[in-house]
């Protein structure tokens, strides 16, 4: 799709094969797993990452990764940096229903695992894959062994830069940037996140819906330990996750009504505690302590598609879903996975890694996989969100019945880990 450019200034040489915008999690990820594959790439950022360091305290905002998630990272060579750093296993998961009593368990050893996933700062995985592109710098695009895709190929980072618009061309794609300048490549992929303003120079539109809920954030100490265990309690207005730390604390993600929320958030630390105890059920005892909480909108977000000309969306450019089952960074990071296994396949194939018909299969697939993941989390949070009597007691008898088929059971959370 074209876009009209106001000026066309001077160009940098050397055109990259693809340029990725956005380096976060997941942009992050695509142009280190692309220049692993032998693709020479560009990363555009408008903010470098803060730097990760053991002694400040833990990052707000956590991920939970999914085997998928760790099985790239690893093949990336960050994995060990990012587990020995700050990480925490979690073996089992406990979800209950607030309503009517039931409970469903998941339980690595009964699936042949050691662990479910990793509890990790958003803040560590960004900065960890940061740090492993500016090693993979330097090189151009002469430099790298195409003809077997094995060999490592240059990450320019240009670090702060913006996209003020771009044009698809026959054979590539220019992109003007916000220092006047211009940039070609072979394919543009868009990782800017759930504003996108790439998507919206595509005219890409997208769908979803708004759940007028936040999710306050916090760490907090409680009388219990949190024995390696994701905690997941369902109340009437929304799901309250207890996350395990590698420091022993809870990392709560709560999400409640706009008004409830800005309610919790003004309490003092002892009401909150007292609160929070409450609504947990008391599960890991009273809450005996909390960092500073903060909050973030929630909203169900896909758009129409994935793709336009020399031009693809990767991670929440793409998607934004409900935090309740914890896979919106697994579900990007399962998108740069299949990405970049569609250029190669298609390098392999003497084939142009912009090409409609390439960038279709990668399109197709993803987004696919991702609207249905993305309408169960919502379908979820629906039936959840059920109050009446019956349908409470009829939502428990299925869940009962769910944690009783164990078959089943491995099948959920075995699709959880992107098996």
């Amino acid at each position: 799709m074209n876009r009209p450019m106001r000026d066309m200034p001077r160009r940098r040489s050397a055109m990259p094969d693809v340029a990725v915008v956005g380096g976060g999690m997941v942009g992050a990820a695509a142009a280190l797993a692309l220049a692993r594959a032998g693709f020479d790439t560009v990363l555009l950022e408008a903010r470098a990452p803060t730097r990760w360091q053991p002694q400040d305290e833990v990052d707000l905002r956590v991920v939970g990764l999914a085997p998928s998630s760790i099985a790239l990272l690893d093949d990336l060579d960050v994995w060990p940096s990012i587990r020995e750093a700050r990480a925490s296993a979690y073996a089992h998961m406990h979800v209950w229903d607030a309503a009517s009593g039931a409970a469903i368990d998941f339980d690595a050893a009964a699936e042949g695992r050691r662990e479910l996933g990793f509890i990790v700062e958003n803040n560590l995985v960004q900065w960890t894959l940061w740090q492993a592109l500016e090693t993979a710098g330097g090189s151009s695009s002469a430099s790298c062994a195409r003809s077997t895709g094995t060999s490592m190929c240059g990450v320019r980072r240009l670090c702060p830069s913006a996209v003020r618009g771009f044009e698809a061309r026959e054979d590539h794609v220019r992109l003007q940037l916000d220092d006047g300048e211009t940039l070609s490549a072979a394919l543009l992929v868009a990782a800017d996140g759930s504003s996108s303003p790439l998507r919206q120079l595509a005219g890409i539109g997208t769908r979803g819906r708004d759940y007028a809920q936040r999710a306050v954030v916090a760490h907090v100490h409680t009388e219990r330990p949190h024995e390696s265990t994701a905690w997941q309690r369902f109340l009437p207005d929304g799901p309250l996750a207890l996350l395990p730390l590698a420091d022993g604390r809870s990392s709560l993600v709560w999400s409640l009504p706009e008004e409830q929320a800005q309610r919790v958030l003004a309490m003092d630390d002892a009401a909150f505690c007292d609160a929070l105890g409450v609504a947990s059920d008391f599960r890991l005892g009273r809450v005996t302590g909390t960092t500073a909480r903060a909050s973030f909108p929630l909203k169900l977000q896909l758009a129409e598609r994935y793709q336009a000309e020399r031009f693809v969306l990767l991670g929440d450019a793409a998607h934004t879903v409900h935090p309740l089952a914890g896979q919106g960074v697994n579900l990007g990071l399962r998108d740069v996975t299949e990405l970049r296994d569609t250029l190669v396949a298609a390098r392999a194939a003497g084939r142009d890694i912009g090409a409609a018909h390439v960038l279709r299969r990668y399109a197709r697939r993803r987004r696919s996989a991702d609207t249905l993941d993305a309408l169960g989390f919502d379908a979820l949070a629906r039936v959840y969100a059920w109050q009446s009597s019956p349908l409470v007691a009829a939502r428990g008898a299925g869940v009962r019945l769910l944690d009783r088929l164990t078959p089943l059971k491995r099948l959920l959370s075995g699709h959880a880990a992107g098996q």
